[in-house]
């Protein structure tokens, strides 16, 4: 495995949230699953898409709160650019930044990465599980973030659960079914209980 092949949400209401994801920009990145498994608080992890500019930022959270998002972080200025935090009607977090802090021209709603964010009890720890899975690491920063190297449309990073639940705006508490499925070369549950599954679909494809 040296990829994410496909993430799967799962949703109380497919067509809702096809419907909210294809209005929001990801509708081609994100596979929906119906499930009504029991799940509170924080579900330990965050969808993060990386934009060209501030005017961009704006233009897809402006599109997931017409879609029926709510805010959970206000898109703002910061030290390292511009960005803002929602949760998706059906619960998932979703945060939009550029490191770009001025625009240089229109929105283009383009996306130039999206990173799927696990919040891991031990980030070493749930590091080495990936690497021993097949992962390469393409960035690391200690015990506090690792990402994967990966040719699929979403990457695979790791981040404190506490620090991630901090980072988007909310509660670190949680419990239940983190509503999260990915897809890959085999079939496993991490340490901090996320899901894997085996998936034919190439590494290129969604």
């Amino acid at each position: 495995m040296t990829s994410i092949a496909s993430v799967t949400l799962e949703v109380a209401d497919v067509t809702a949230a096809d419907r909210f994801y294809t209005a929001f920009g990801l509708g081609t990145q994100l596979r929906l699953r119906a499930s009504d498994a029991p799940t509170t608080g924080f579900r330990g992890f965050a969808l993060a898409l990386t934009v060209a500019q501030p005017a961009d930022v704006n233009a897809f959270v402006g599109a997931a709160l017409d879609a029926g998002a709510t805010t959970l972080k206000p898109a703002s200025k910061s030290f390292w650019g511009y960005g803002g935090v929602v949760r998706a009607p059906d619960g998932t977090i979703l945060k939009v930044a550029s490191s770009a802090k001025k625009d240089t021209g229109p929105a283009t709603r383009e996306i130039e990465k999206v990173v799927l964010l696990l919040g891991a009890e031990d980030v070493a720890e749930s590091r080495k599980f990936y690497v021993g899975q097949g992962l390469v690491v393409a960035k690391s920063y200690g015990r506090k973030y690792v990402e994967f190297a990966g040719q699929g449309p979403v990457k695979l990073a790791l981040y404190g659960r506490r620090a991630l639940a901090k980072d988007v705006g909310v509660p670190a508490d949680g419990t239940g079914s983190h509503r999260l499925v990915l897809g890959g070369a085999g079939a496993f549950t991490d340490p901090d209980g996320y899901a894997w599954e085996t998936v034919a679909t190439p590494a290129a494809a969604a």
